[in-house]
This record gives structure tokens, C-alpha cells and sequence, in this order.
């Protein structure tokens, strides 16, 4: 008689146990070669799982890594990333490599910052300028009609591979991705917030797959023609809004750049926000930034008022990212833009403040220069269609 239910619990366990004694063994490893054999065991068995949809599996590894063996936690947390945005195909007689990417764009409005799908026309064009400004010069590019908020992108690794092999094929062949939007969720409305171009390149295996890998090629250069070039492309699509276009890269380490950028980018925005809105310049307001707790230091958030009145007008948060904590200076960074966009009046707070939330909207509540948490109201006259947005 077959017991499905317990041989399936069998391989689940054996595939995590499996992940822990690779990346471990990775982890421990004395040399180059033996990185070799290790990368290659493990790179197999996390293949096979995010074919399967194993999910499950590859959280549970990393979980109990993160507890048990920090650094075995981060060779496997790479190489499932590495897995899930690139892999190989035999076309045209020949291997194929494919890398998932997405351009990211910083962007700021008084009204909603749009997403969804983008026309074809568009899509081809900012295909054409990636090619041409971010791409090395084998690269076939496929871009997904779709302009992706944060709460738009695949929610696993197993949905990220699946997306890079979808914009694979297609840049293979030469064509775009046309995105099925049935059941996509809706995007939350933020101040201040990130946009993507998700796309996929296929390279034959060896050659550059990004403009600076090449000789004559660098960073600053790609993303200085990528704005220039991009720009007239994305003006239509970002009708009404302030934005800044980041460099494209493989998907995780541009989103995780678009994390970092984004941060000081919402203190930005709040001033030119506060100043466009109210006519507050950066002289007369006030800030008031905190630290804030659960079972360790999570964020700061900056509170946002005139320097004349007892109010918080606005308020940005300000998390620590990866392995950030406590002894990070994301306190000095926050100064140094505030100082940057002609805010001077600036108090930290020493404070332990617990994560706390309004219980009628969910939004963050900011100190004030008593230390109180507040909630922070725009001023009744300047509310446009309703609630004002949220900073992000």
C-alpha cells in the first residue's frame, strides 16, 4: 500500500538536510577547487527544487542556516538567488547563458506614481536603448510589457525563475513578454516609491552580459546614456512625476540597490513634497528622527514639521537593510541628506521606541520632540482626492 503523504515528508526532510550539508561544506571550504565541487553539488540540487516548486524546502534550509550557521546561511541565500535569476539553453546550435535583471527607477508624486502595462511601442524602445547603453554586445534582450511596483514582482524564488525562463525564451527568440496582469495585485500608494523594468538577457556562454564587463565600458558611462537615452522613453509613462532612473543589473543585487537608493531618496522627496505642497522651505521645517524596535533595532523614522508649530506634518521610514544594525551610522546618513537638501533643524532621539502603528489606517507613528509617537497630518486645506499618500 503506497503512503504518499510520509515518502513525500521523507524527501522534503532529506533535500533540507541536503542543503544545510552543502552550503555548510561550502561554507568550510579551504580552496578553489573544493568551492568547485561544493558549488557545483549544491547549484544541481537547488536547480531541482525550483523546477519542482519546492519553496518550502529552500526556506526551510535557509531558516534554520540563519539560526545554526550564519555563513553557510549566506553561501546558500547566494546561490539560490544565482539559481533563480540565471540558468543555461541550447539554441542555435550553441549554449545560451540568461540572466534576469531589472532597471529600477526611484520616483516621487502628489498623486499616484503609475504602474501596469506599458505599450509595445515603448517596450521596444527601451529595449533597444538597454541593448545599446547597459548590455554587452552579444545580449539578445526581452523586457516584460509591464512597469512593476514593489508588490507587483514574483514573491519567491520559485516565481523569479520561473519569470527568467519565460524572458529567457523569449530574448532568444527575439520577441518581448507580454505579462498575463489577471490576479496581479494591486499597488499600494506611496509618496515615494520604486518602479522596475524587468527584462532578461541571453548571451552565449563566455561573453560579456553587461556594457562595463567589456574593455572600453564602465559603470558611470551606462547609466549616464541609459538616463539620457531612456529618459524621452519613460517621460510618457511617468507623466507627473518626479524620477531618477538607477543602473540596471541582475535582478537581486539592482533590487537591493534600488533598497538602499531608495532611502535617501523618500527623505528627498518629503522636503521638495512639504516645500511644493505647503511652501515650507527646507530652512523653516523641523525633524525629529527615532530609533525603533522589536526584537532588535528595525528602522529609523524621520518626522517632518514646521519649525514654528507643535505638528508633524509628514514622516519617512528608514529601515536597516541585510546586516545593518545597530552600530550602522544610518543616523549620520540621514543627517547628511537632511544637511544636503537645506534642512537644518535636526533632533535625534535616544529613545527605544516599539514599532507602533495607527489601529485605524496601519500607518507608522513618528516621534515628536518630546518623545511622544505621533501621527502625522498634513494640514486639512492641502488634501487632494481624498487621504494624502503615504511616505514610503
Amino acid at each position: 500500500m503506497k503512503r504518499t503523504r510520509f515518502a513525500s515528508r521523507d524527501r522534503i526532510s532529506r533535500d533540507v538536510a541536503e542543503l544545510q550539508r552543502l552550503a555548510t561544506g561550502l561554507s568550510e571550504s579551504g580552496g578553489k577547487i573544493e568551492d568547485t565541487y561544493w558549488e557545483r553539488q549544491l547549484a544541481d540540487l537547488i536547480d531541482k527544487l525550483l523546477q519542482h516548486g519546492a519553496e518550502d524546502d529552500l526556506n526551510a534550509a535557509l531558516d534554520i542556516l540563519f539560526e545554526s550557521h550564519p555563513r553557510a546561511h549566506d553561501e546558500l541565500a547566494d546561490m539560490v538567488e544565482s539559481r533563480a535569476e540565471t540558468s543555461r539553453f541550447d539554441a542555435d546550435g550553441k549554449i545560451w547563458e540568461v540572466v534576469l535583471f531589472t532597471a529600477p527607477i526611484l520616483a516621487w508624486s502628489r498623486f499616484s506614481i503609475p504602474s501596469g502595462t506599458l505599450p509595445m511601442s515603448t517596450v521596444q524602445a527601451l529595449g533597444v536603448q538597454l541593448g545599446a547603453h547597459a548590455f554587452g554586445k552579444e545580449a539578445r534582450v526581452a523586457l516584460a510589457d509591464f512597469l512593476f511596483s514593489p508588490d507587483q514582482l514574483p514573491r519567491s524564488f520559485c516565481d523569479t525563475w520561473l519569470l527568467m525562463r519565460e524572458l529567457g525564451m523569449a530574448a532568444l527568440a527575439h520577441r518581448h513578454l507580454n505579462v498575463d496582469t489577471q490576479g496581479m495585485p494591486e499597488t499600494n500608494r506611496f509618496l515615494s516609491d520604486v518602479r522596475y523594468l524587468v527584462g532578461a538577457i541571453a548571451l552565449p556562454a563566455g561573453t560579456a552580459p553587461f556594457r562595463w564587463n567589456e574593455a572600453d565600458g564602465s559603470k558611470e558611462s551606462a547609466l549616464k546614456e541609459w538616463i539620457r537615452q531612456g529618459t524621452p522613453n519613460l517621460e510618457p509613462v511617468l507623466t507627473g512625476c518626479a524620477w531618477q532612473p538607477l543602473l540596471p543589473d541582475a535582478y537581486h543585487a539592482a533590487c537591493r540597490a534600488a533598497d538602499r537608493d531608495s532611502r535617501p531618496y523618500s527623505v528627498k522627496a518629503s522636503v521638495a513634497f512639504l516645500q511644493t505642497t505647503l511652501g515650507i522651505m527646507p530652512a523653516d521645517l523641523k525633524t525629529v528622527v527615532g530609533p525603533f524596535y522589536d526584537r532588535r533595532m528595525e528602522e529609523y523614522r524621520v518626522g517632518f514639521g514646521p519649525k514654528d508649530k507643535e505638528a508633524t506634518y509628514h514622516g519617512v521610514v528608514w529601515p536597516l537593510l541585510g546586516s545593518e544594525d545597530e552600530a550602522t551610522d544610518a543616523a549620520g546618513e540621514i543627517e547628511n541628506v537632511l544637511r544636503e537638501v537645506g534642512v537644518k533643524d535636526v533632533l535625534f532621539l535616544d529613545h527605544r521606541f516599539p514599532m507602533e502603528f495607527c489601529d485605524d489606517c496601519g500607518a507608522p507613528m513618528y516621534p515628536d520632540a518630546e518623545g511622544e509617537l505621533v501621527h502625522a497630518e498634513l494640514p486639512e486645506q492641502t488634501h487632494e482626492g481624498g487621504q494624502p499618500p503615504v511616505l514610503h
